[in-house]
């Protein structure tokens, strides 16, 4: 059940970045712009005396929306194939940081495709950092885990 459950996540995750990255540049700038107003609003809450430009903040944004969805990204994959590869733990955390690598690659392929849309390898190392990132996380939080419930 968990390896079913597992994989499912990963595909339902796969889909999702893939529906992000099928949006015409007209559609993904303007869903990505929407959300930083978002975080403007809410941070000029949080510091009122700020002054906050949408315009400056969006890059930031959207290179974080990157990084956060690859994060999410590798962490599913690696829990994926905890549960279905009986592989050293550097085979499973290789295995999962190249598929993450090998999926950003063809995400970025894909876009060439999209109208207003283009590959940036950029993306692709902000992809890579963010599924090595939550990789990382995922191990030393099930290292903390076993150290801890013993």
């Amino acid at each position: 059940m968990n390896k079913i459950l597992s994989w499912t996540s990963v595909i339902l995750w796969l889909l999702l970045i893939f529906y992000f990255s099928h949006q015409p540049a007209t559609e993904s700038k303007r869903f990505s712009t929407e959300v930083t107003k978002s975080v403007v609003e809410t941070a000029q809450i949080v510091a009122p005396e700020k002054e906050i430009d949408v315009g400056d903040l969006h890059h930031i944004v959207r290179k974080n929306a990157h990084f956060f969805l690859y994060f999410v990204l590798g962490v599913l994959v690696l829990n994926a194939l905890r549960f279905s590869w009986r592989a050293g733990k550097g085979l499973l955390i290789g295995g999962a940081f190249l598929f993450c690598i090998f999926y950003a690659l063809s995400d970025e392929f894909h876009q060439v495709f999209v109208p207003g849309r283009g590959a940036q390898l950029s993306d692709v190392f902000i992809d890579s950092a963010g599924a090595g990132v939550g990789i990382v996380l995922y191990v030393v939080t099930g290292i903390v885990k076993t150290k801890y419930s013993r």
